[in-house]
């Protein structure tokens, strides 16, 4: 269904905080609407303006070794602008100033319910639906320093989507699903979401101890083992490849590979 058309129920940030049964009556009204294919569209984020975008460094035990850390006993944080993110099928953007561009698998939960000190028993209430999320990062700009934003937030590295899907599709915290990410068709990563160290739940209970969190914030929940930079030799992702993320029972995300044009971001 077009926007412009009667009856558009409005897009995902306006529904979330309206609620489940506001996103399921726009499901009704959308099956009713205009079909597309997906190649006739581009696709856009699901959220184009989510509140926050919270993401969780070093969350899978294989993941941690591999980069040098040691497990932590509270989670390692950072936080993405919404300023980085494109969707499903655009181009993830290989910066001039780089040429270390690396691939980052991630599941999204999708907050619906906002909240305060929330006990980890109802958490995943909070939850309405899941996504995928390619952390693409800068490695070199990310490594200047012990903090990660700068690596973690270059134009065009954010890829969020193709789908929103609500909680009660999956099981509690989208535990228990494979993950995979391919470079050309070769298999990256391969794990699966039971092997967080900080689940869903906790990471709701966690953040929510520090700050209100909003309909619509987004918690990338961290990548497996496998990145590209950890491989000896290092495998960074090049102009014209295409990178696959898989969830079980949320879909593909996909995107190619481009270097930033020569004039671009200039005024």
């Amino acid at each position: 269904m077009l926007a412009s058309e009667a009856g558009f129920p409005g897009d995902l940030d306006a529904l979330i905080p309206r609620g489940s049964e506001a996103l399921r009556q726009a499901g009704k009204l959308l099956l009713d609407g205009s079909c597309f294919q997906q190649d006739e569209v581009r696709v856009l984020p699901p959220l184009a303006a989510p509140p926050k975008i919270i993401c969780v460094g070093l969350n899978y035990r294989e993941h941690t070794r591999e980069s040098g850390f040691q497990a932590a006993e509270y989670p390692s944080l950072f936080v993405r602008f919404r300023s980085c993110l494109i969707g499903h099928r655009a181009a993830l953007v290989r910066p001039r100033v780089s040429r270390q561009l690396d691939y980052e698998g991630e599941l999204v939960a999708v907050i619906g319910q906002g909240g305060r000190h929330i006990p980890r028993a109802r958490a995943l209430e909070h939850v309405v639906g899941y996504s995928i999320f390619n952390d693409a990062s800068i490695r070199d700009y990310q490594m200047r320093t012990s903090q990660w934003t700068i690596g973690k937030n270059f134009d065009g590295t954010g890829a969020f989507g193709p789908w929103l899907v609500t909680s009660d599709e999956l099981p509690p915290g989208a535990a228990g699903l494979q993950l995979q990410t391919r470079l050309q068709g070769r298999v990256m990563q391969n794990a699966s979401t039971s092997e967080f160290i900080f689940d869903v739940a906790t990471l709701i209970c966690l953040l929510s101890e520090a700050f209100t969190l909003e309909p619509g914030d987004l918690i990338v929940t961290g990548t497996p083992s496998g990145v590209g930079f950890a491989r000896k030799p290092p495998v960074f992702m090049q102009p014209g490849e295409v990178c696959e993320i898989e969830i079980e029972g949320i879909g593909t995300l996909i995107n190619p590979v481009a270097d930033e044009e020569p004039g671009e971001g200039r005024s």
